[in-house]
């Protein structure tokens, strides 16, 4: 028989997690077996196997993909057009995130923390409150001391990720500029590292529908019934924020940029990728949309095939701007439900770890998941509450992954109109 897919094993777990929550309560059990903790176990044993890949994961990625951007002329003058306008374009993405998820606060409900609404600890929160609290503009140096940690091996194992996403983009650099024989020993070994990873983290999502159960049964059975409706609001008014953050980015930030950069037509743009934005929605897959998207870019939108087969498969691979957009947006909305303020210095440092983090693991399975307990560790945050985010994520990965490929599509008409191309969204 087909076997059903992972958004649909994840729905499946979803609704039986509600069931199962709610008819056990705190105190069900059977034959002497509490439910409650064995919930608690299966979620949490879930979330240390995702936290178990990130640091192997983030190094090898980053390094195997910046030494691969090194070996081709990829950072030559085309290369470095579209590397600025991939970054510019995904810091305008987080920034629009951060707007709409401190303007419509998710995280609160009546103006309290929506901690207990989602099963979050109280200890947790307090715990938590006091690595981010007195906190001052004075501490953005420390930021940039934490990119350059003392010791990288203590950085790892203390989860100071920015220090080794830092030194990951240094040694990926330096390797493509290496001699070749010494290069060709150290690309296959961290290909090979990353290739091991990327199998392993597949393991860890074929189980991901029975964390979710374990995660959100235990969050459904420690509320009562009346903060069900609580639940479902603070959920529907977090994916209420991610939509209009990519709204607004998709209608307004980009086709700006096509407009004053590009000085082309932004209504042309959208129907020429119209096509493709659509494939990206049903699929949530930029790599799997790529040939479809190359398509449109050069035949719709008269991109040359040099610039559209350099700029799109990068774009692919590294420019995600919906998904760093959603990283922000969800990073915020927990540190809202644990009831902290985050400060501008703090915020700042989601900013850049959530563009880091969108670049270093894009291309793998569950790519939103990880960068977002990333950002968490970062910031000194537990992630026990993602299981919630797991409900809606599946949604949301559709509409991030059409404006991931409107963004690209955008790169190449940016970068072509630069290198003075003739006919760029003409007739």
């Amino acid at each position: 028989m087909p076997r059903l897919q992972l958004h649909w094993q994840i729905l499946i777990a979803l609704v039986l997690a509600v069931i199962a929550g709610r008819l056990s309560g705190l105190d069900g059990a059977v034959a002497g077996i509490h439910f409650y903790p064995v919930y608690e176990f299966i979620g949490a044993l879930f979330m240390n196997a995702l936290k178990m890949v990130i640091v192997p994961l983030i190094v090898s990625t980053i390094i195997t993909g910046v030494a691969d951007l090194g070996n081709t002329d990829g950072l030559g003058r085309l290369g470095g057009k579209t590397l600025l306008f991939y970054l510019t374009s995904s810091l305008l993405a987080i920034i629009v995130g951060l707007m709409f998820v401190n303007l419509i606060e998710p995280g609160m409900i009546d103006g309290h923390p929506a901690r207990d609404v989602l099963g979050l600890s109280e200890a947790a929160a307090s715990e938590a409150a006091q690595k981010v609290q007195g906190h001052s503009a004075s501490d953005l140096t420390d930021v940039f001391l934490s990119m350059v940690p003392p010791n990288v091996v203590s950085a790892a194992a203390n989860g100071q990720m920015l220090g080794l996403i830092f030194f990951s983009l240094l040694f990926g650099y330096f390797l493509s500029r290496i001699k070749h024989e010494s290069r060709d020993v150290l690309s296959r070994f961290w290909s090979g590292i990353a290739d091991v990873m990327m199998a392993i983290t597949g393991l860890i999502m074929k189980f991901a529908p029975l964390g979710v159960f374990g995660l959100v049964a235990k969050t459904v059975a420690g509320i009562g019934a009346d903060q069900l409706n609580d639940l479902a609001f603070t959920l529907g008014s977090f994916t209420l924020s991610v939509l209009l953050a990519l709204a607004f980015h998709a209608m307004i930030t980009l086709p700006l940029l096509l407009w004053l950069v590009g000085r082309v037509n932004p209504l042309k743009q959208f129907q020429a990728m119209m096509p493709a934005m659509l494939t990206a929605f049903s699929t949530a897959s930029s790599s799997a949309t790529l040939p479809l998207t190359m398509e449109c870019v050069r035949d719709n939108a008269k991109v040359s095939n040099r610039t559209a087969s350099f700029v799109l498969p990068l774009g692919a691979t590294v420019n995600m701007d919906g998904t760093a957009l959603y990283e922000c947006v969800a990073a915020m909305f927990i540190a809202q439900a644990y009831g902290l303020q985050l400060d501008l210095v703090t915020q700042f440092t989601v900013v850049l770890v959530a563009l880091l983090t969108s670049i270093g693991v894009a291309g793998i399975p569950a790519a939103s998941l990880v960068a977002i307990t990333i950002i968490l560790a970062t910031i000194g945050l537990p992630a026990e509450a993602i299981g919630m985010i797991l409900a809606v994520d599946r949604i949301l990965d559709m509409f991030r992954t059409s404006v991931n490929v409107f963004s690209d599509s955008c790169g190449a008409v940016i970068i072509a109109r630069s290198e003075g191309e003739e006919g760029v969204l003409q007739g």
